[in-house]
């Protein structure tokens, strides 16, 4: 069963760019880790505060052993706000 985690998180715009820098890394090392189908954060391009989430995990235990601490206590520091969510997904049609 796949397991999307989507939503955004809110920065000041002045900060987005270097958060998203920040955020190479991780998202390099995600799409490496067993079980990641699909990682990516990116700015939004109508809303300067923003940063689109999107994750596509092969099970909730893969998400689980990629999963650290979270964003950096620099980067946390930087968020305004957040609205992030999991998804089980039980079937996918490929389009």
């Amino acid at each position: 069963m796949d397991l999307i985690v989507a939503g955004h998180l809110i920065v000041q715009p002045p900060d987005r760019e270097q958060y998203l820098l920040g955020c190479v890394e991780v998202i390099t090392l995600a799409r490496a880790t067993e079980g990641c189908l699909d990682f990516a954060l990116s700015a939004d391009l109508v809303d300067p505060r923003r940063i689109n989430i999107f994750e596509r995990w092969e099970s909730r235990a893969a998400v689980e052993a990629f999963r650290g601490d979270g964003p950096s206590d620099d980067q946390t520091a930087t968020i305004v706000d957040a609205d992030v969510s999991e998804y089980e997904i039980g079937s996918v049609e490929r389009l």
